[in-house]
């Protein structure tokens, strides 16, 4: 049986770049704190110098779960308008998560996604950044490829 993996090319970086460069949201998988299952929620993300950040709320689950296990991986792209949604490009990343000081990057934040405006300050929001290890792209069918973090950055 072939390997379905293609070795990573320029084209390959080159699109998960432009994936990360426009990623505002991602499904996060973290494992659940109290009985260890696998936990998955969508939360606000962006792609700032070589790391995921996500800001979320102490309140939340995911955020508990972060705090008790950092191991965690999130998916990025979303399928287009039209087509078969398995066409579509899209790539998980294995990271560990770790808080940052959230007012160090607020002005990023904000610029990326303005109506944060609303919450960014309050109290139980924590901005973590995702460290990223590996990541698995699918750019459509037979587009599948492996990267390291150093793939990933521009």
């Amino acid at each position: 049986m072939t390997d379905p993996i293609n070795p990573t090319d320029d084209s390959a970086r080159a699109l998960a770049q432009n994936l990360l460069q426009n990623t505002r949201f991602a499904a996060l998988a973290v494992t659940h704190p109290d009985s260890g299952a696998p936990y998955v929620a969508r939360t606000a993300m962006l792609w700032h110098e070589g790391a995921l950040l996500t800001l979320v709320s102490t309140l939340s689950l995911h955020t508990k779960a972060l705090a008790k296990n950092p191991a965690c991986a999130a998916l990025i792209g979303e399928p287009g308008a039209k087509g078969d949604p398995l066409t579509h490009s899209r790539m998980t990343l294995m990271c560990t998560a770790h808080e940052v000081d959230k007012s160090a990057f607020k002005a990023t934040w904000l610029a990326a996604i303005p109506k944060a405006k609303l919450y960014y300050d309050f109290s139980d929001f924590r901005l973590y950044a995702l460290a990223v290890s590996e990541a698995h792209l699918n750019g459509g069918f037979g587009k599948a490829f492996t990267l390291g973090a150093g793939d990933l950055r521009v």
